[in-house]
């Protein structure tokens, strides 16, 4: 078997890469599925808040070279809590393991620095793919903000 990019993601590593000049085309040609545009801001949307937020972390989701999603989180040094705002990925690369590979690595490096003890997540409460998948991870779904997003928490270990 060769390495090209029809070899299975789930053998190939995926890496959360800070938002630059270089993939950041690439993040603004990536594409929902039509049932999944209700459910996320478009990444357009979300690089201009991270632009004037300067809490928010924006990274590529890479896997072999190619930007396959984009993930948005805040972690401040004063707090003890980190948020993810934004997760997709691709509607071309759907179904492989990608978004769960994403949340392990921004899980991963929310962790690193060791003050954050619990990570939040949001979402719409109709979007049963990302309810799975937070729960997968241990998120507990706490109830709805006053957008009517569904919050869900995780309590990192010590």
């Amino acid at each position: 078997m060769t390495g090209s990019a029809e070899a299975p993601t789930r053998d190939r590593p995926v890496v959360l890469q800070p938002v630059g000049e270089d993939n950041r085309p690439a993040i603004l040609a990536l594409e929902l599925t039509p049932e999944r545009q209700g459910f996320v801001a478009s990444n357009a949307d979300s690089l201009e808040e991270a632009r004037e937020d300067d809490e928010a972390i924006a990274r590529a989701v890479v896997t072999a070279g190619r930007v396959v999603g984009f993930l948005m989180y805040s972690a401040p040094d004063e707090d003890d809590e980190a948020v993810i705002y934004r997760l997709m990925i691709d509607r071309r690369e759907q179904g492989k393991g990608l978004g769960r590979a994403a949340v392990a690595a921004a899980l991963e490096e929310i962790a690193h620095p060791g003050h954050i003890r619990r990570v939040s997540i949001c979402y719409e409460p109709r979007n049963e793919a990302a309810r799975r998948l937070y729960a997968s991870f241990g998120f507990v779904e706490q109830g709805l903000d006053e957008d009517d997003e569904m919050i869900a928490m995780l309590e990192l270990r010590p």
